[in-house]
């Protein structure tokens, strides 16, 4: 099929038709879960539409499957973030020798938390891999395929948040 103008939605109903299920199965494949798929796969077709005029449409195939392809890893880089957090989230929190330490640890913790979860993702990768994985500026620019001044820019707004959400870290 000629998909001369994949802009155009009945062209692009034609492509989507004919690539979903190859798509999904090669996803599918990789992640061994139907719902993580779908949503991969989804997301995919929506990068291709909205930049269906950007690239060769004899390409689209290609495309769609590459962009899938980085979605899928970089859905697998944020679940190795999230549990190296979660398996050393206590190096962040003060050592507690008293009851009295225990519970502002705690409390601390659970600002800390939800601080976190009210920054963007792209701060929170961010911060996450520098504070808590320790990799360099340089390492996260090349790791989420940015800049390092976009890296600079997250962690630096990241800290503005944290400062303004946690008492203790101002």
């Amino acid at each position: 099929m000629d998909f001369s103008n994949l802009c155009d939605e009945k062209q692009f109903d034609i492509f989507y038709k004919q690539q979903i299920n190859n798509v999904f199965r090669f996803i599918l494949i990789k992640s061994k879960d139907n719902d993580e798929a779908l949503d991969i796969v989804q997301e995919a077709f929506i990068k291709i539409w909205e930049n269906c005029n950007k690239f060769k449409l004899s390409k689209a195939k290609s495309y769609l499957f590459s962009i899938a392809n980085n979605l899928f890893l970089n859905v697998k880089k944020h679940e190795k973030v999230v549990r190296n957090y979660e398996n050393t989230s206590t190096n962040l929190y003060i050592d507690a020798e008293t009851p009295e330490d225990t519970l502002r640890g705690k409390e601390f913790k659970n600002k800390l938390e939800k601080a976190l979860n009210e920054l963007t993702d792209g701060q929170r990768e961010v911060f996450l891999l520098n504070r808590v994985e320790g990799k360099k500026y340089r390492e996260i620019a090349e790791l989420l395929n940015i800049s390092v001044k976009a890296v600079e820019k997250r962690m630096s707004s990241a800290l503005v948040v944290l400062r303004t959400k946690i008492e203790e870290l101002k």
